[in-house]
Parts: C-alpha cells; structure tokens; sequence
C-alpha cells in the first residue's frame, strides 16, 4: 500500500468569532484567523450546519427510489436521492430512514452507510453520511414538508452513470454518494432496520 503524508502544514488559529446571521436551516459566522505563516490576521465567513444524510434506496427489481424536486438555489427542478438534515440528538442512520420513508414512502429490509464527505470544508463545517438501502420496498404514502414537492421516481441502476454523463444528475453530493457505492471502502457498517 502506497503511503501518504498529508497535513503537514499548521492550521490557523481563530482568535474570535463573531454571529452574523441565524437563517433556520444554518447559521453565519465571521472568523478572525492568524496566518502561522506570519501571524497577520484575517477574516473569514463560515456556515454552521448540522450533519446531512443522503441514501441510496435500492428495490428488489434493481431499481434506484429517487426525487425530483424544485431547488431554489438554482431555480430548477433536479434529479435526487432522498436525503436531509440530521435533527438534533437523532444519528444519521436514524436520519436516513425517516428521510426515506418522509420522501419516498419506502422502508429498507437493511441500512449500509458507505461513507461520509465533507460537503465544503471551505465554508462549511458539516459532514454529509452515506447510505445505502436495501430492499427496498413500498411502505406508506410520503409525508412531504409543507415547503416540499417531490414526485418519487424508479429509475434503473444500470441508467444513472448515463444520467450523470448526460446531466440530468448534476447534484454533487448524488454523485459522490453513487462513487462511494460503486467504489465501496473497507470502513463500511450494516445497520438491520426493521
């Protein structure tokens, strides 16, 4: 195995830190850091956010369980899978199946997390948790969020790398829950949900 050494190079040290916004779904932060390079200082704007789960439902027939649903960020309606904020005191794996469940209306025989990521560790200080669902199957009708409007949608596996190729999934975190499934670590963990 090749061996790698990184963070090599001393972090920065924040000297303070100052609210700036409190926007419901995440907070705004200012920082002000020292340079160990040579001790200047500067300032620097972080979102705090709870953790995120995204999860992969599989079905029996080889199916993926996913959502369109309007984002406003991009004002567009995209291609998904089920995912959301981890509450306060819930674990992500919890998280997963109510996310599943709310969106889709489909319960998972098992629960597997593939792995976590940071979304973006450049403003942000959240992990997103990976899972994928298996055996997936119909449960109830979904209980979407007042704001949400989601329609569930069953598209092969065997169609997503050309959907991704393509652009229909153009979502970054989607993509790299597919990679950690298609290219599976050593640190995975099954959780049996009944």
């Amino acid at each position: 195995m090749i061996q790698h050494q990184f963070r090599t190079i001393p972090p920065w040290r924040r000297i303070r830190s100052t609210s700036i916004a409190d926007c419901r779904v995440f907070k705004v932060r200012r920082d002000f850091a020292e340079d160990p390079r040579d001790g200047s200082e500067h300032d620097f704007y972080c979102i705090e956010a709870p953790d995120w789960i995204n999860v992969i439902p599989l079905t029996r027939d080889g199916d993926v369980v996913m959502i369109e649903q309007y984002r406003h960020g991009t004002n567009e309606v995209t291609l998904e899978v089920p995912g959301g904020m981890v509450d306060q005191g819930e674990s992500p794996q919890i998280t997963a199946a109510r996310e599943l469940r709310e969106e889709t209306g489909y319960k998972p025989e098992a629960l597997k997390l593939l792995g976590r990521s940071r979304p973006n560790p450049a403003i942000q200080n959240n992990w997103l948790h990976i899972f994928v669902a298996t055996d997936c199957v119909a449960y109830e009708q979904p209980q979407f969020d007042s704001s949400e409007h989601i329609a569930v949608r069953l598209v092969p596996l065997a169609d997503i790398r050309s959907l991704i190729a393509d652009g229909t999934i153009d979502h970054s975190l989607v993509i790299v829950a597919f990679h950690l499934l298609w290219n599976p670590s050593q640190t995975e963990t099954e959780c049996e949900f009944n």
